[in-house]
């Protein structure tokens, strides 16, 4: 069968990784894909953010399943146009990617479904910010509505710093285009977990955990990013905590969808904040995350990913099931330098073929591009470095050691990937 992939980063570069693993794959094609899906996939041109511009290249190609992989594709309701054509596609609807794409229509739907979360207001001018922040305590989040590629959320030490940063969402100021809404929420201390479901509409099938490392500085300091690094262990969920989850959680938000009339298929992920009074939902995103997919895929059985998406597309999740490696996963992010501010681009990548000789590593290419067959930068996020082995220590020792034979100006990662789990572990010893 052919498959087509909508997306160029370090996410669709693991899907089509996965994807092409399964006998039954003739053909991957990839628009736009990048520098290092060129490997895999025959990729073509295409604006992201122009809808007609997508539908042309899957009307071109014709594929048996088209899988949307960004936000942004999914916002502006290309699921839907490519369903009106008569294709198969595995994402959500426009209407239903509005759990990511609209945080106010996603913090009133966990509050209309009894969904555990964070305390909220929802503020529509700067007028209004000081009588909500009256009923805060410090520290307080302030979030964008609408999408802000994982940096329309500021944790504020202050309600002066809170009504600050709202402000600047409102004007624009802060993210480049103006908010209508903003939320301001109640601060929830603990661990955080991201943990992916697969929908059909009617059934969900969880993956397997993972944590994100959003800060850009080690020891989880400094700007938001879109993501650092992340690592998936089976210790980061019990298998009870996943049963609570998917009967308190992730089937309650797939039911609620459907009695709303926008069913939702293709990849729900929760954002979870492991809390002292029980699991609480952050937020929602309606596509697989990005580093997570880095690090959750690769522990996932060959040819599973697709058969579980056909089987989504079809409506018949609740007959298949997914096979996963114990073994832990690390994924290391290595960044342009200024990121998640402006970056250069165009520096010469080296070292990737040694890189992946190293016991246990798969490289995925975030932000690069093929000139004169050289591998340059592209983009901020430049590349994703995942080991997996027996233990997280050593999937993480040869992560480092892997991103050690990679250079470009400007390289910059965290070390201190996993630091919190290892830190447990060492605890335990």
């Amino acid at each position: 069968m052919k498959v087509l992939v909508i997306g160029g980063g370090g996410r669709e570069h693991a899907l089509v990784w996965a994807i092409a693993r399964s006998p039954r794959v003739q053909e991957v094609v990839c628009a736009p894909g990048n520098g290092g899906i060129a490997a895999l996939a025959r990729c073509v041109p295409v604006n992201q953010k122009d809808l007609d511009d997508l539908v042309r290249v899957a009307a071109a190609e014709q594929p048996d399943l088209t899988i949307v992989g960004p936000e942004v594709p999914l916002s502006l309701g290309l699921v839907d146009e490519l369903t009106r054509r008569g294709m198969r596609v595995f994402g959500p609807t426009q209407r239903a990617a509005m759990l990511e794409t609209s945080k106010v229509f996603a913090k009133e739907f966990m509050q209309r479904h009894h969904l555990p979360t964070a305390g909220y207001a929802i503020c529509q001018s700067a007028q209004e910010l000081p009588g909500a922040l009256a009923h805060f305590h410090a520290p307080i989040v302030v979030k964008a509505d609408g999408l802000a590629a994982g940096k329309g959320v500021v944790i504020c030490e202050s309600k002066q710093k809170a009504e600050k940063v709202a402000k600047q969402m409102l004007t624009g100021e802060l993210l480049g285009e103006a908010q209508h809404r903003v939320i301001l929420e109640e601060f929830l201390a603990g661990e955080e977990i991201s943990w992916l479901v697969l929908a059909d509409g009617t059934h969900v099938l969880p993956l397997v955990a993972a944590q994100d490392h959003k800060r850009i500085g080690e020891g989880d300091t400094g700007l938001n990013t879109g993501g650092m690094g992340a690592y998936s262990t089976d210790t980061l969920l019990a298998p009870e905590m996943r049963d609570w989850l998917v009967h308190h959680i992730a089937q309650p938000a797939i039911d609620g969808m459907a009695a709303e009339g926008t069913p939702f298929l293709g990849v729900l992920y929760c954002g979870l904040m492991m809390t002292a009074r029980g699991p609480m939902l952050l937020e929602f995103n309606t596509r697989f995350g990005d580093p997570e997919t880095e690090a959750i895929l690769p522990r996932l059985q060959d040819g599973a990913l697709l058969e579980a998406m056909e089987a989504a597309v079809d409506g018949r999740l609740d007959q298949v099931g997914l096979l996963w490696r114990s073994e832990p996963a690390v994924t290391v992010i290595a960044a342009s330098r200024g990121y998640p501010g402006s970056v250069q681009t165009g520096h010469e990548i080296t070292g990737l073929d040694l890189a992946a000789q190293e016991t246990g590593v798969t490289i995925f290419h975030a932000g690069t591009a093929l000139s004169d067959d050289k591998v340059v930068t592209s983009g901020g996020r430049v590349l994703a470095v995942t080991a997996v082995a027996e233990t997280l220590q050593s999937a993480c020792d040869h992560a480092y050691t892997a991103l050690g034979k990679i250079h470009f100006d400007g390289m910059y990662y965290r070390r201190d990937i996993a630091h919190r789990a290892l830190k447990k572990g060492k605890e335990k010893e």
